[in-house]
Protein backbone atom coordinates (compact mmCIF):
# COMPACT_ATOMS: atom_id res chain seq x y z
CA UNK A 1 0.00 0.00 0.00
CA UNK A 2 1.17 2.98 -0.58
CA UNK A 3 0.63 6.71 1.66
CA UNK A 4 -0.79 8.82 -1.19
CA UNK A 5 -3.87 10.55 -1.35
CA UNK A 6 -6.24 9.49 -3.95
CA UNK A 7 -5.74 12.75 -6.25
CA UNK A 8 -10.01 13.35 -6.15
CA UNK A 9 -9.49 13.97 -2.15
CA UNK A 10 -8.87 17.00 -0.65
CA UNK A 11 -5.43 17.34 0.57
CA UNK A 12 -6.57 19.01 3.53
CA UNK A 13 -8.17 16.94 6.24
CA UNK A 14 -10.26 18.03 9.27
CA UNK A 15 -8.42 16.77 13.02
CA UNK A 16 -11.88 14.18 13.71
CA UNK A 17 -10.56 11.86 10.89
CA UNK A 18 -7.89 9.47 11.83
CA UNK A 19 -5.72 7.27 9.79
CA UNK A 20 -6.27 3.95 9.57
CA UNK A 21 -4.71 2.10 12.93
CA UNK A 22 -4.64 4.97 14.87
CA UNK A 23 -7.07 5.66 18.25
CA UNK A 24 -9.96 7.64 17.39
CA UNK A 25 -9.77 10.44 19.67
CA UNK A 26 -12.81 12.15 19.39
CA UNK A 27 -15.27 8.77 19.74
CA UNK A 28 -13.05 7.91 23.40
CA UNK A 29 -14.07 11.86 24.35
CA UNK A 30 -17.47 11.74 22.76
CA UNK A 31 -17.86 8.44 24.87
CA UNK A 32 -16.86 10.01 28.43
CA UNK A 33 -18.86 12.69 27.56
CA UNK A 34 -22.43 10.64 26.93
CA UNK A 35 -21.80 8.46 30.05
CA UNK A 36 -21.33 11.66 32.13
CA UNK A 37 -24.51 13.19 30.42
CA UNK A 38 -26.97 10.14 31.11
CA UNK A 39 -25.44 9.84 34.98
CA UNK A 40 -25.88 13.68 35.10
CA UNK A 41 -29.64 13.53 33.44
CA UNK A 42 -30.49 10.67 35.87
CA UNK A 43 -28.95 12.36 38.98
CA UNK A 44 -30.90 15.44 38.64
CA UNK A 45 -34.28 13.47 37.42
CA UNK A 46 -33.83 11.67 41.02
CA UNK A 47 -33.27 14.90 42.52
CA UNK A 48 -36.19 16.26 41.13
CA UNK A 49 -38.07 13.08 41.92
CA UNK A 50 -37.27 13.06 45.34
CA UNK A 51 -38.58 16.42 46.36
CA UNK A 52 -41.88 15.99 47.52
CA UNK A 53 -40.48 13.23 49.96
CA UNK A 54 -38.19 15.07 51.15
CA UNK A 55 -40.51 18.26 51.52
CA UNK A 56 -42.63 15.99 53.63
CA UNK A 57 -39.66 15.33 56.19
CA UNK A 58 -41.10 18.49 58.22
CA UNK A 59 -44.17 17.10 58.53
CA UNK A 60 -46.27 14.19 60.29
CA UNK A 61 -45.41 10.06 59.68
CA UNK A 62 -48.60 9.64 58.27
CA UNK A 63 -48.32 12.53 55.68
CA UNK A 64 -44.63 11.50 54.84
CA UNK A 65 -45.93 7.68 53.80
CA UNK A 66 -48.45 8.74 52.05
CA UNK A 67 -45.89 11.21 50.34
CA UNK A 68 -43.65 8.51 49.50
CA UNK A 69 -45.81 5.73 47.87
CA UNK A 70 -46.99 8.43 45.41
CA UNK A 71 -43.62 9.19 44.49
CA UNK A 72 -43.67 5.73 44.11
CA UNK A 73 -46.38 5.72 41.93
CA UNK A 74 -45.55 8.27 39.69
CA UNK A 75 -42.26 6.82 39.34
CA UNK A 76 -42.99 3.63 38.86
CA UNK A 77 -46.49 4.04 36.91
CA UNK A 78 -44.86 7.45 34.56
CA UNK A 79 -48.09 9.53 35.73
CA UNK A 80 -46.94 12.80 36.37
CA UNK A 81 -50.38 13.34 38.52
CA UNK A 82 -49.44 10.97 41.21
CA UNK A 83 -45.77 13.08 41.65
CA UNK A 84 -48.07 16.51 41.64
CA UNK A 85 -50.25 15.24 44.31
CA UNK A 86 -47.29 14.42 46.40
CA UNK A 87 -45.48 17.74 46.46
CA UNK A 88 -49.11 19.20 47.33
CA UNK A 89 -49.47 16.99 50.11
CA UNK A 90 -46.01 17.63 50.79
CA UNK A 91 -46.13 21.72 51.32
CA UNK A 92 -49.78 21.19 53.56
CA UNK A 93 -49.32 21.06 56.87
CA UNK A 94 -52.48 19.27 58.00
CA UNK A 95 -53.82 20.35 61.56
CA UNK A 96 -53.07 18.54 64.22
CA UNK A 97 -56.95 17.36 65.44
CA UNK A 98 -55.72 14.26 67.23
CA UNK A 99 -53.95 16.12 70.51
CA UNK A 100 -56.78 18.57 71.06
CA UNK A 101 -59.42 15.16 71.16
CA UNK A 102 -57.02 13.01 73.69
CA UNK A 103 -56.18 16.23 75.84
CA UNK A 104 -60.44 16.41 76.04
CA UNK A 105 -60.70 12.89 76.47
CA UNK A 106 -58.32 12.35 79.72
CA UNK A 107 -59.81 15.58 81.15
CA UNK A 108 -63.49 14.17 80.85
CA UNK A 109 -61.54 11.06 82.48
CA UNK A 110 -60.29 12.90 85.03
CA UNK A 111 -63.17 14.93 85.85
CA UNK A 112 -65.26 11.38 86.48
CA UNK A 113 -62.68 10.18 88.80
CA UNK A 114 -61.18 7.34 87.07
CA UNK A 115 -57.68 6.63 88.57
CA UNK A 116 -56.41 5.91 85.16
CA UNK A 117 -57.40 8.86 83.22
CA UNK A 118 -55.76 9.05 79.58
CA UNK A 119 -55.16 5.36 79.33
CA UNK A 120 -57.23 3.47 76.91
CA UNK A 121 -59.40 0.33 77.17
CA UNK A 122 -57.40 -1.93 76.61
CA UNK A 123 -54.69 -0.65 78.92
CA UNK A 124 -57.06 -1.08 82.08
CA UNK A 125 -57.11 -4.84 82.03
CA UNK A 126 -54.11 -6.65 84.05
CA UNK A 127 -51.43 -7.96 82.61
CA UNK A 128 -52.37 -11.63 84.11
CA UNK A 129 -56.33 -11.14 84.40
CA UNK A 130 -58.57 -10.90 81.17
CA UNK A 131 -61.22 -9.63 83.25
CA UNK A 132 -62.48 -5.93 83.57
CA UNK A 133 -62.90 -4.62 87.21
CA UNK A 134 -66.43 -4.85 88.84
CA UNK A 135 -68.56 -2.13 88.31
CA UNK A 136 -68.84 -1.38 92.26
CA UNK A 137 -64.91 -1.54 92.61
CA UNK A 138 -65.06 1.50 90.28
CA UNK A 139 -67.86 3.21 92.33
CA UNK A 140 -65.80 2.39 95.17
CA UNK A 141 -62.76 4.11 94.32
CA UNK A 142 -64.63 7.46 93.28
CA UNK A 143 -64.99 10.23 95.67
CA UNK A 144 -67.99 10.38 97.91
CA UNK A 145 -69.83 7.70 95.86
CA UNK A 146 -71.40 5.18 98.56
CA UNK A 147 -70.79 1.62 98.43
CA UNK A 148 -73.34 -0.24 97.14
CA UNK A 149 -73.50 -3.82 96.82
CA UNK A 150 -73.50 -5.86 93.71
CA UNK A 151 -75.88 -8.54 92.99
CA UNK A 152 -74.27 -10.38 90.81
CA UNK A 153 -71.63 -11.03 92.93
CA UNK A 154 -74.11 -12.22 96.20
CA UNK A 155 -73.12 -9.45 98.07
CA UNK A 156 -75.79 -8.75 100.91
CA UNK A 157 -77.36 -5.60 100.82
CA UNK A 158 -76.41 -3.27 103.79
CA UNK A 159 -79.58 -1.55 105.49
Amino acid sequence: MTDKLNPIAPHYLPPFITAPGETDVLFNVMVVFVVVCVIGLGVIFFTIHTLPERYAHRTKKVQLDVVAVLGLLALLTNEHIFWFAALLLAFIDFPDFLTPVQRIASAVEGIAGQENAGETAGDQFSAGSSTERAPSEKASRMPGAAETPNPIQGGAAHA
